[in-house]
């Protein structure tokens, strides 16, 4: 656990999940070329890593029907990853195909949830993982697993910390750069998070974590900085704060990126990215959407003036 204070100064990674976790629950399916211009104003804003799409089956999810067309527009870009989400070895394939340099899967903590989302076993889920990762590594893409549900489950209710601690070592096993904790449904509290990541970080001292916090409660905020002083330096965000998980009741989006962005800025945490470019990118996402979106800085604006980073 660090000092708060000691956060001052600190180079914190924002990973955008907009174009992904965020547009995949829009009832309105953006134009593929509309797509690509968010991903490139987002680049345009800084971001460095980008989780651009799914490769799921599209009748699931049908607001990422594009994957395809989207990575083939954006091309490789110079010091961006573009990170596609998989959740079988099929959808591995269509990413390897499609030219992604990063994967990300998920691993849900919660069985019914495990089940619904992913239409498989927990078990068969981390199987399936741990095949994805050594070929991933064997094609010289980069793998990240997340732990969905690792804070709560919308059918279980509460999720045994112990649980999650055990999938992730043994997710582990086939060297993710990077594991993730995922609130899903926006249940937690900071508390939860200061105490399950620090005993992930006890188990796998070296592992760089990554955490995801939904916004369903407006604990989202709360609970990223619960995980920055328990020594969490990547953290997940969504432009403009849309999306959310589709298979999961009453889910509502997740932290707004610009919003988590002044948070940080005010704080003296660099993180490379311009927050008056992403507060524009919000607006102009709402324009697309045809409706507001949940950020606050959208309607606040920054106080006072932050200089862009």
């Amino acid at each position: 656990m660090m000092n708060p204070m000691t956060i001052r100064g600190s180079l914190i990674e924002l990973v955008e999940v907009g174009p992904r976790d965020g547009l995949q629950s829009e009832g309105v399916i953006l134009p593929t070329a509309t797509k690509v211009e968010l991903i490139e104003r987002l680049i345009g804003a800084g971001l460095r890593r980008i989780e651009v799409t799914s490769f799921v089956h599209p009748k699931r999810v049908p607001q990422m029907a594009d994957a395809e067309e989207v990575l083939a527009h954006l091309g490789r870009r110079p010091g961006v990853s573009l990170m596609g989400l998989v959740l079988n070895r099929k959808g591995f394939d269509r990413a390897l195909a499609a030219g992604c340099d990063a994967i990300g899967m998920a691993v849900v903590a919660s069985e019914t949830f495990s089940m619904r989302n992913q239409g498989e076993s927990t078990e068969r889920s981390i199987a399936s993982w741990l095949d994805i990762a050594a070929a991933a590594h064997a094609a010289g893409i980069r793998p990240n697993v997340t732990i969905s549900a690792a804070f709560g489950c919308p059918f279980e209710g509460e999720v045994d910390p112990d649980r999650v601690i055990d999938i992730a070592l043994r997710c582990a096993e086939a060297g993710p750069v990077e594991i993730a904790l995922a609130d899903t449904i926006g249940a937690a509290v900071p508390s939860q998070v200061s105490e399950l990541f620090g005993r992930l970080r006890a188990h796998l001292p070296h592992m760089p974590l990554r955490a995801h916090f939904h916004n369903t409660r407006n604990t989202g905020i709360a609970n990223a900085y619960a995980a920055l002083v328990a020594g969490v330096r990547a953290l997940d965000a969504s432009v403009g704060g849309i999306g959310g998980c589709p298979f999961a009741p009453a889910a509502t989006g997740n932290i707004a990126t610009e919003d988590l962005l002044y948070m940080l800025n005010r704080m003296g945490v660099e993180t490379g990215v311009a927050i008056d470019a992403l507060i524009e990118t919000a607006r102009w996402l709402e324009a697309q959407l045809a409706k507001p979106v949940p950020g606050m800085l959208v309607k606040a604006g920054t106080f006072p003036r932050v200089q862009s980073r």
